[in-house]
């Protein structure tokens, strides 16, 4: 109860929606690793799992569309000692705030990105996102998605992710985990979560009430290596979950740091 903004409930989400799930997960993490709300920034832009901000006693942003690691960012510059998480869905992140996704990774800033994905746009309508799998229908694809999706964690790992992991809001145990070490890694991290949304993407692909969405996460999410052991016409379908690259490099603030001693005059030229 140190985090849950009581007097904002009830949650504004459909029944069924994993956006609680992936709540109840973030504020037993922050709760296990020590944190306080006063040093905690929650960053947010537009969509469902964007009105998060709305029910966290952190300090929070309520930016728009597209624009929370921008937003995200300058916080973290400005107070590097802040635990800053940027809180987006699939529409927020990957297809409007695309470019912001890429340039986040690159810089490596310590923060954590934190994306609730249900393959659609959730709040509008259930328009087809950059991750909205081949084939399946929306509300703007009503005879099949003719777009291929984003993989979030490939693309977070190319663009120079220091940390980047996906789970689902039926691997709850594996969530709680992930966002553990991604808080704690020190670089941008990624955790993906695969989350339902009964109310469009569910009803549209045969999966209309919230418990056959978490049977279909149950049946589809795999542990990296049986993903892995899987030929690649096995992985069509599939979802990887799990701690998916990791790599110890220095972060933004460290080599900014470099570069103002060395403007000062100093010799540091690491």
């Amino acid at each position: 109860m140190n985090w849950l903004l009581e007097e904002a409930m009830p949650f504004f989400w459909c029944p069924g929606c994993g956006n609680g799930i992936i709540m109840g997960s973030l504020f037993r993490t922050l709760e296990s690793l020590g944190r306080r709300p006063q040093d905690v920034v929650a960053v947010t832009g537009i969509g469902c799992w964007g009105k998060a901000d709305d029910y966290v006693r952190t300090n929070s942003i309520h930016g728009t569309h597209g624009r929370a690691l921008a937003f995200a960012t300058g916080v973290k510059a400005a107070n590097p000692q802040l635990t800053v998480l940027a809180l987006m869905g699939d529409g927020d992140c990957a297809t409007i705030g695309g470019n912001h996704f890429l340039h986040a990774a690159r810089r490596n800033l310590d923060m954590t990105a934190i994306v609730a994905n249900n393959f659609n746009y959730g709040m509008t309508g259930g328009q087809y996102s950059a991750t909205t799998p081949s084939g399946t229908r929306t509300s703007t694809s009503a005879f099949g998605n003719p777009e291929d999706a984003f993989d979030l964690c490939a693309v977070a790992k190319s663009a120079g992710a220091a940390f980047v992991a996906r789970s689902s809001v039926y691997h709850v145990r594996l969530l709680d985990q992930l966002l553990a070490e991604a808080i704690s890694h020190v670089g941008f991290s990624l955790v993906e979560v695969v989350t339902s949304c009964p109310v469009h993407y569910g009803r549209r692909n045969e999966m209309e009430s919230p418990v056959a969405m978490m049977r279909h996460w149950r049946e589809v999410c795999l542990p990296l290596k049986q993903y892995q052991a899987l030929s690649p016409s096995e992985r069509q379908g599939r979802i990887s979950i799990g701690r998916l690259h990791q790599e110890e490099k220095s972060d933004f603030m460290t080599r900014y740091r470099r570069i103002q001693r060395r403007a000062k005059g100093g010799t540091d030229h690491g």
